[in-house]
């Protein structure tokens, strides 16, 4: 185990900087966050090119990687010349990228940012939402495609984007998004559909649907207000206005503000912690934390975590024996399941 690795492991566990004198006095610090090494950087050792599971996987609109070692996947917005703003190919490329790191038993956090050039070159961004020159309607062509984004890569003009929040909601995972830049219009409801939010402190966040004919009567509004609250939301909304980071965070809609030289480092930290946790105690964490908003899908989630873990008990094992050997279950038998 190198160096840095065991330095992760030691301040993992609960006891690392507990104070051995009975008469300590309490200290937020006794969590150990702050001791969670940030050196190295996150080194991601697969790519979708460089190791893809299959052709379909090699990106145009994003990147993708994962570092094995500290069980992170990172997804990037990769269309500078346009601040990031997504077309189909580009929420397609999300949804396929986000179900693999999903899958992956390498990954336990997930990463949602975008591929910055240099400030004399492009203007930061996280993401500025669906770029309109894809957005269709009707009145278009006359032939009656229905509204939607169409950038010739799928049979219709679809809302897309729509599926990738809810897959964000449904990913077992945490999902952190980290931004620079713009999070405006769609970008800026795909940061608050992720669980956390790091910002840089040249983060800027808003909408802009309504000045441009759109608006989200979903997730974009309705969990807006859950985090920042109704008349908050509402201004947002019937305004426009841009906030900075400072702002962002003073009002609930983002976690944390770092400088931007810092800000990958602090992330490192973040993630590291993260990773230290139980993914299952996180994965319910998440599910229970979504399930009043999600209503019976949210509850159904939730649900499917708690059988899961039942199916390993020996109350869940004695049904499944029982039913398998033609027999009775004896259930009362268990000392657990006796409630």
């Amino acid at each position: 185990m190198s160096a840095t690795n065991s330095a992760i492991a030691k301040t993992a566990s609960m006891s690392y900087n507990r104070n051995p004198s009975p008469t300590s006095p309490p200290t937020k610090h006794r969590d150990g966050f702050h001791l969670i090494p940030t050196s190295p950087p996150i080194h991601y050792d697969v790519t979708s090119t460089t190791n893809p599971p299959s052709n379909k996987n090699h990106f145009t609109d994003i990147t993708y990687q994962v570092s094995t070692q500290d069980r992170c996947a990172r997804i990037a917005f990769n269309r500078p010349h346009v601040l990031h703003a997504f077309r189909p190919t580009t929420v397609n490329e999300l949804r396929l990228a986000l179900s693999l790191a999903s899958d992956d038993v390498r990954v336990s956090v997930i990463l949602l940012t975008s591929e910055l050039l240099p400030e004399n070159i492009r203007t930061p961004a996280f993401c500025a939402g669906g770029d309109q020159t894809t957005r269709k309607s009707d009145l278009d062509d006359g032939v009656g495609v229905g509204g939607g984004y169409d950038d010739g890569s799928e049979d219709v003009p679809r809302l897309r984007v729509l599926d990738l929040q809810v897959q964000m909601r449904r990913c077992p995972k945490p999902i952190i998004a980290v931004v620079r830049g713009y999070a405006v219009g769609g970008g800026h409801i795909l940061h608050m559909m992720a669980d956390l939010t790091i910002a840089g402190e040249d983060a800027v966040f808003g909408q802009t649907g309504p000045r441009m004919g759109s608006f989200d009567a979903g997730y974009g509004s309705v969990h807006m207000a859950r985090l920042v609250g109704q008349k908050k939301a509402r201004e947002m909304w019937f305004t426009c206005r841009f906030y900075d980071a400072k702002e962002a965070l003073t009002m609930g809609l983002i976690n944390a503000v770092y400088k931007v030289e810092n800000l990958e480092r602090e992330v490192t930290r973040w993630v590291r912690r993260i990773t230290m946790n139980s993914p299952t105690a996180l994965a319910c964490c998440k599910a229970a934390l979504n399930a009043d908003q999600d209503g019976s899908a949210g509850i159904a989630q939730l649900g499917g975590h708690l059988t899961r873990l039942f199916y390993l008990t020996k109350e869940g094992r004695e049904g499944r024996d029982a039913y398998l050997e033609r027999r009775s279950p004896e259930f009362h038998k268990i000392p657990q399941s006796r409630l």
